[in-house]
């Protein structure tokens, strides 16, 4: 089976600079693939191909963090990467779009909307720019917390032409299993849009710790596959960003473990076929 990891980070601290990272000590260093191989246990399972998600560099840095992650995207290997752009600009954001285009692996642009307020991405300015996007055939990461997911669907709504994926399950507040309901409303809903899709990664560290089990997880990733089906899924590591929460590896075995109920084609679909078809990469 092929696998394609969805949604990966990699940054050289030496080269960019990521001010989020000082709050984050155990991996504030370089983290590259050299890295990640020596995490991973000595005969894992193989991965074909991974997308590269921005590391919110500083903003001014995007496009370096383009070109450095191209330089090294066959060590990979990446097949695609989503891009930062200040979406909220509006008109202002095509020359950035125009610059991203150029690279040939740029396939999406993701604008972190977590640490915004509610509303933000309904702005004038953030659905011109989302409107810009599409017309480039790109794909739109949407980063948010469960609670801004009715704006991702509002989102979905004002701009049908628009590929949408959501990142991380929406961020659950897995921690506390009694908001699954209240989660789930707002995925199904979501999911209603046939211009949506839903990442199925980051949800160790929504756990609170790393304490986690295979049971612990199958209600939030039961939820999605109701919700949008194996072939809206993507699966991602989040590497590095949810070390701490969980290794490469831990995660990469307990979603295989997972899917082992779904057909062959659902599994392709969860593991490949979705990232392929949603970010139009070339089948590594």
């Amino acid at each position: 089976m092929t696998i394609i990891d969805a949604h990966l980070h990699v940054w050289d601290t030496a080269r960019l600079d990521y001010a989020w990272l000082r709050d984050e000590p155990h991996i504030d260093r370089p983290m590259g693939f050299a890295e990640l191989a020596a995490e991973r246990k000595p005969s894992p399972q193989h991965v074909d191909g991974l997308v590269f998600v921005q590391a919110d560099c500083r903003p001014d840095q995007a496009i370096a963090e383009v070109e450095w992650v191209t330089s090294v995207a066959a060590d990979g290997p990446i097949v695609g990467i989503v891009a930062f752009a200040p979406l909220e600009d509006g008109d202002a954001v095509s020359a950035h779009l125009d610059e991203l285009k150029e690279h040939e692996l740029v396939v999406g642009v993701r604008r972190l909307l977590q640490s915004e307020p509610v509303g933000f991405s309904a702005s004038d300015g953030f659905r011109t720019g989302v409107r810009l996007l599409a017309q480039r055939d790109l794909t739109f990461d949407a980063c948010v917390t469960h609670d801004q997911i009715d704006d991702v669907t509002a989102l979905a709504d004002a701009t049908p032409g628009l590929r949408i994926v959501l990142d991380h399950l929406g961020k659950p507040d897995a921690a506390h299993p009694e908001s699954l309901g209240a989660w789930r409303s707002s995925l199904v809903d979501l999911a209603r849009r046939s211009n949506t899709t839903c990442k199925i990664s980051g949800l160790p560290p929504q756990l609170g710790d790393g304490d986690w089990t295979p049971a612990t997880i199958r209600p939030w990733l039961d939820t999605a596959l109701e919700a949008f089906g194996a072939d809206r899924l993507l699966f991602g590591s989040d590497w590095p960003a949810s070390s701490g929460h969980t290794t490469y590896d831990r995660w990469l075995d307990a979603v295989l473990e997972w899917s082992t109920p779904l057909s062959e084609d659902e599994r392709e679909s969860l593991f490949s076929g979705t990232a392929v078809r949603t970010y139009g990469l070339d089948t590594p």
